[in-house]
């Protein structure tokens, strides 16, 4: 069994770098500019920005269901992730060092089975949730945070 995590289109989030700050804050985003070298994982490029580059923090709907597990929360872009990042059969590096909650759904977007991953289990407990053959997908959030991380997908 294998399974891809992909980044989010950068082209949906393009056009937010070329706001100012009023007209970002009127869709309640902020751009922001990293201070540290983590804590500013960007959800195209699935990895942490630099200390230094800019990013638009965004309110953003990762599970557009109508189901009850509707989902939506912040998330952070970076200016210069021009191309979504895909890994197959891998944790990307957004997910290192991070405990993970993974939320697994069928096809209809119902919830069916949820893990906690700690550091360095998230492929283990992906393919333990995929060996359902209900599961369909599974969305990856920071446990800590709450936030969004990443779609896994069957491949």
């Amino acid at each position: 069994m294998t399974y891809q995590i992909n980044g989010l289109n950068p082209d949906a989030f393009a056009p937010l770098f070329k706001l100012d700050e009023a007209e970002l804050s009127a869709l309640g985003a902020l751009r922001v500019t990293a201070t540290a070298d983590r804590g500013f994982p960007c959800r195209v490029s699935l990895e942490d920005a630099k200390a230094g580059e800019t990013l638009i923090l965004l309110h953003y709907t990762n599970h557009d269901v109508q189901t009850p597990y509707r989902s939506a929360y912040a998330i952070y872009v970076r200016e210069n992730a021009h191309e979504a990042a895909r890994f197959e059969d891998d944790a990307p590096p957004v997910f290192e060092g991070r405990p993970l909650g993974l939320r697994a759904f069928d096809a209809d977007g119902m919830l069916r089975d949820a893990a906690l991953a700690m550091p360095g289990e998230a492929d283990a407990k992906i393919r333990g949730l995929f060996s359902s053959p209900d599961i369909a997908y599974i969305d990856a959030h920071n446990a800590a945070h709450g936030c969004f991380a990443a779609r896994v997908e069957r491949s």
